[in-house]
């Protein structure tokens, strides 16, 4: 099985050229599971900890930092909050600079159970930063689930400035020497309980599918000069 890794957007159709041109970018995915029981960094299904988000990039699940969205190569780590009456954990997915959101997915494998106590609301906020219970998000947000249930979770109605967003997404990381600038997608769970006891579990699955723009396109005067393949 072959796999290939490279910089530019894929393009794929049979008419290049002409007024029946039918090229398309393909749909990216990047997608994680999280076990809020496994709190083990780096080992499959790795669920954070207090104040500790993840990724996938290392597959497995491994601890990463969440930044504060800069216009500069200076990278600031943004604090998430110690477990407490509110509990969070997260999911961090790095995407080209500019890239369109087609779709976002959330699915709950297991409710979030805690030590004692009974769960009050569960809500996911998906934004270039961690967000806070009832904050506002950059791409999307559930309602406030005062019954989460197993099973696909549906998004409130997208806001003007959402949708805006997601069809091109923001430069929330810059790199040094030239290398590409990334925007950073944060799926951000905040499960209440109302009292401080410890979290036990929950299972919860992420998907976001993208598209990477083309620079090239609409442009004259840099390479490949009209050839946009």
């Amino acid at each position: 099985m072959a796999r290939s890794t490279f910089d530019g957007p894929i393009l794929s159709g049979t008419n290049r050229f002409g007024p029946f041109r039918n090229v398309g970018y393909a749909s990216l995915v990047q997608s994680a599971a999280l076990n809020i029981a496994n709190t083990t960094a780096n080992t499959a299904g790795f669920g954070g900890s207090s104040g500790v988000f993840v990724d996938s990039n290392g597959i497995p699940n491994a601890a990463t930092s969440v930044y504060t969205p800069s216009t500069s190569p200076t990278l600031t780590v943004t604090s998430i909050p110690a477990d407490s009456a509110t509990v969070y954990r997260g999911f961090v997915a790095y995407l080209p600079a500019g890239s369109r959101i087609n779709d976002i997915l959330v699915d709950i494998g297991v409710v979030t159970t805690f030590t004692s106590g009974t769960l009050t609301s569960v809500q996911i906020n998906v934004s270039n930063n961690y967000v806070a219970a009832a904050g506002t998000c950059t791409y999307a947000q559930t309602a406030v689930l005062t019954s989460p249930a197993v099973g696909r979770q549906s998004f409130n109605a997208f806001t003007a400035t959402q949708l805006a967003n997601q069809q091109s997404t923001s430069t929330d990381i810059v790199q040094a020497n030239g290398e590409p600038n990334l925007s950073q997608v944060v799926f951000t769970v905040a499960s209440i309980n109302g009292t401080n006891v410890a979290i036990t579990g929950g299972t919860y699955y992420f998907t976001i599918r993208y598209t990477q723009p083309d620079g090239n396109i609409g442009t004259t005067t840099t390479y490949p000069f009209g050839n946009f393949d």
